[in-house]
């Protein structure tokens, strides 16, 4: 049987400057405290309840998804899933009575005792918020056909931290924004979207660092707004970042400064013998910017997402089947690089 095409090695809408979507649900089961509150066979009854609800002869989607114990996993492979931006790096941190559901394409990840009972996420390519609202909406309304979910009139779906409250939603979109970091007008962009009800964090979410001029922007505000209020004031707003993204980056991609960073960037990937995994993601983010204004040719933006996930130093690790150590991963990362990047060239050549 052919291996199953992840959705990050597929092509989606304004994939020049959104990477990715993400939406996720946050529920908890109406008889069980809080994860933080429930002991370790509170959690085991949650966790097989969730199993039952999906995995079952009767559902749908049983024949979709696998469930992966976090206990049983090596760290490696645990890593790998943050890597993957298929749980959050908290969620790992103690993996005793966690697990998780995943897709065969791993673009849906339902995580069991988290902060809540269940983050149901789903993950599309490209700028896809309605597709995967509507996704995310399908699986929930399916769970809970079976799973009794905590609900209060007034305040919507309960959950663990009080922000989250209402429908339970975050939204988030990872933006490629290298022109408008180059330019400095980060720090005023942050700013303007906390007014607006929406924030900007690291590439792997709360508390991390941008890398590779990757960032997430997603809605702060749950309670209050419907889930497709709440998208469609996201897709406002990501349409006007994308377009000032653009016009940022024509203007520097007009400069031959700017050219010959991109050019150089390309020469490295193409021939270094070691990369470590932030001297890649820089590196790559002026392979993406010079691909999408067209400075570059000879690859895709899915392959150089999908390489991006291949090269992170667990996902490495768990590729490879045995750790490495620091150099070790150097190594094996450049010639990965090296075999991705190989056609890549000067489109004026």
């Amino acid at each position: 049987m052919a291996e199953q095409v992840k959705w990050y090695e597929r092509a989606g809408a304004c994939g020049d400057v959104v990477c990715s979507t993400r939406v996720r649900l946050a529920r908890n089961l109406k008889q069980y405290p809080f994860p933080a509150y429930a002991n370790g066979r509170q959690k085991e009854e949650i966790e097989q309840k969730v199993k039952d609800a999906m995995l079952s002869g009767n559902s749908i989607l049983s024949r979709e998804f696998c469930f992966l114990p976090l206990e049983e996993l090596s760290d490696e492979a645990a890593v790998s899933l943050v890597e993957r931006h298929l749980v959050s790096p908290a969620y790992i941190s103690d993996r005793k009575g966690k697990g998780v559901l995943l897709s065969q394409d791993e673009s849906v990840s339902i995580m069991v005792n988290e902060e809540d009972h269940l983050r149901i996420q789903v993950l599309r390519e490209g700028l896809s918020l309605k597709e995967a609202a509507e996704l995310a909406d399908r699986i929930d309304t399916l769970l809970g056909e079976t799973l009794q979910f905590a609900f209060d009139p007034e305040f919507g779906y309960l959950t663990q931290c009080p922000t989250n409250l209402g429908t339970g939603m975050r939204a988030s979109l990872m933006l490629h924004l290298p022109a408008l970091t180059e330019s400095g007008a980060m720090a005023r962009i942050a700013g303007n979207l906390t007014k607006l009800g929406l924030t900007l964090r690291g590439t792997y979410g709360e508390g991390s660092q941008i890398t590779g001029a990757l960032y997430q922007l997603s809605n702060q505000i749950t309670l209050g707004l419907s889930e497709n209020e709440a998208i469609v004031n996201l897709s406002s707003i990501a349409s006007q970042l994308i377009e000032e993204e653009r016009k940022a980056r024509h203007d520097l991609c007009e400069t031959i400064p700017f050219q010959d960073k991109v050019d150089r960037a390309a020469g490295v990937l193409k021939s270094a013998k070691m990369l470590s995994t932030s001297e890649f993601m820089d590196l790559v983010s002026y392979l993406r910017l010079g691909l999408s204004a067209g400075l570059l040719t000879g690859t895709t933006q899915e392959a150089l997402n999908a390489l991006t996930i291949h090269v992170q130093p667990a996902t490495l690790m768990a590729s490879a089947g045995k750790a490495l150590d620091q150099t070790q991963r150097d190594i094996l990362r450049a010639q990965v690089t090296r075999q991705a990047c190989a056609p890549i060239h000067d489109a004026k050549e």
